[in-house]
């Protein structure tokens, strides 16, 4: 029989965000990791840039601030800047006091990088792996403490609220979640449920993110009666290894930072005609730059150059890189790197405050599922991972001041498999998979027009409707879930993109090619919205 769980706080996720929620909770609560793969298999592991913060005397909170609001597009919510860098020191200490050991200078300074819109050095790192050092430390910590569990191989099928269950007021009090190993529906209730899912980059043909990112979170929450925002604004990042045997493998931001120089394939180089930052304009700007010159040449990739460096330096600064290309006959302290753009960071998501609070009542979003406005139309390299260690250790701050208030979960009703059979026809989904994600890349991708994303409306309606018959037929396994939440997802972006008339920072359209006066969020309305109590 499918199992049943209590917690007093189930969080949805294990990278940086949800882990950070989870240890910064008071001891005496019962909290519930629960993750797809490994613990450690999400985004965060993968990231290899840093972490943006003022750490330097040369440096303030007014200029990172501002950096953020010009790589923004105008569209950044100010407050939630400013609370996300007010709180960036104090987010990094505690990193730092859990053991991540970051790169430090031969004078035993934290060493600080710089990376595209940036206008000083602050972006500390553990040399060019620091999701693996952050992820890898958070998780051993999470181990180690006897009112965490962490428990892998478990897929989220659909939130539950007191509205499902036929109760009064707006409450989440837990989850549906598919155990892998046996594939079977257990029922988790909780008392605070936290959702940080990640991004939704697995609707692109091309992505730099983990096989896992395919926005549950977001899609499971805009089934529950939350708001979603600004859904068009997918970060493409400007280089991705282009190599035949390479997965999503990310040349990481800083390789330009560090004075990597993007090149044609006749060795010219080409970012200055497109801004006067050249290779440290923001991401939104040298990936429409390379896409452009990939169009305008015929070619399949373009090269990023850094074999200028004395070769100690490279080795030094990127190991990964240097080893990981090494592997496909690429020597970087020799050769330019080829590489592409490739979907990277889903910038908007489930609407929420500073305190990670959602629409609903006692659910909570950390992490890139969530809207936080920090942001805007474009997000400023390495403000990610501290927006994870920002709000993380919100939600859990809010979760400690109100868990006295809030009584148990109610009952809830186990999943009912009675009248759904074993699928005989899984081609479905993966031809609808790769059907969705080859139109989302030509369709919905770095430049859009009114009748491309039209074209991708008609199609994602159609595999809406085949979707949700196969799912109200078969057994739920995690190709059906993903498939079922990047529809939705897909849906949400090409309705949002559609909504936005002009060309803001991520969203870039041939047929509104200018700024509006006004720069607006686009916010998507469930039909199951309901107001927010306070």
């Amino acid at each position: 029989m499918p199992q049943s769980h209590e917690y007093d706080v189930l969080i949805i996720g294990s990278g940086a965000a949800g882990l950070t929620v989870a240890l910064n909770l008071p001891e005496h609560l019962k909290v519930c990791v629960v993750s797809k793969a490994d613990i450690s298999s999400g985004a965060t592991l993968w990231a290899q840039g840093g972490i943006a913060a003022v750490l330097d005397d040369q440096d303030c909170t007014e200029n990172h601030v501002q950096d953020t609001l010009v790589a923004g597009g105008g569209l950044c919510n100010e407050d939630a800047v400013r609370f996300t860098v007010d709180n960036s020191k104090e987010s990094i200490d505690w990193l730092i006091g859990t053991g991540v050991d970051f790169t430090r200078d031969t004078d035993a300074q934290l060493h600080l990088t710089r990376e595209g819109g940036h206008s000083h050095r602050r972006i500390i790192h553990a040399a060019d792996a620091t999701g693996y050092a952050v992820s890898t430390t958070l998780t051993s910590q999470a181990q180690a403490r006897s009112n965490i569990e962490l428990k892998s191989g478990r897929v989220a099928v659909d939130l539950i609220t007191n509205r499902k269950l036929a109760l009064p007021g707006n409450r989440c009090v837990g989850a549906y979640i598919l155990n892998l190993e046996d594939n079977h529906v257990e029922l988790f209730r909780a008392r605070f449920t936290v959702i940080a899912t990640g991004g939704a980059s697995k609707a692109y043909r091309y992505t730099t993110n983990p096989d896992g990112a395919s926005g549950d979170g977001i899609a499971m929450a805009w089934r529950a009666g939350c708001r979603v925002a600004n859904m068009e604004f997918n970060q493409f990042h400007p280089t991705c290894l282009y190599h035949p045997h390479a997965k999503s493998f990310l040349i990481t931001e800083a390789v330009r930072g560090e004075g990597g120089l993007l090149k044609l394939p006749d060795g010219s180089r080409f970012m200055d005609r497109f801004d006067k930052r050249g290779e440290l304009a923001p991401r939104d700007i040298v990936a429409r730059a390379i896409d452009h010159e990939m169009k305008r040449l015929g070619a399949d990739h373009l090269y990023l150059d850094i074999s200028h460096k004395p070769d100690d330096f490279i080795r030094h600064h990127f190991p990964t890189i240097y080893e990981k290309c090494l592997e496909f006959g690429i020597d970087i302290t020799r050769d330019p790197i080829p590489v592409v753009p490739a979907a990277h960071y889903t910038c908007g998501g489930i609407v929420s405050d500073v305190r990670a609070r959602t629409d609903i009542n006692q659910l909570y979003v950390v992490g890139e599922a969530g809207f936080t406005g920090l942001h805007g139309a474009n997000r400023m390299a390495s403000n990610s991972l501290l927006e994870c260690l920002v709000y993380g250790r919100a939600a859990a701050a809010d979760i400690a001041r109100r868990e006295a208030d809030i009584p148990p979960p109610p009952d809830a009703p186990a999943w009912d498999e009675s009248q759904v059979r074993d699928s005989d026809e899984d081609v479905v989904i993966s031809h609808n998979w790769d059907e969705l994600r080859h139109f989302m890349w030509d369709y919905v991708g770095i430049v859009r027009t009114s009748k491309r994303l039209q074209r991708a409306k008609h199609r994602v309606d159609l595999l809406s409707a085949e979707i949700s018959e196969f799912y109200s037929n078969y057994r739920v396994t995690n190709d059906l879930l993903e498939l079922r939440n990047l529809v939705t997802v897909s849906d949400l972006i090409i309705c949002s993109a559609l909504q936005r008339k002009e060309s803001r920072g991520l969203h870039y359209t041939l047929d509104y090619p200018g700024l509006l006066h006004e720069a607006r969020d686009t916010v998507l309305v469930p039909t199951t919205y309901r107001t927010p109590s306070p």
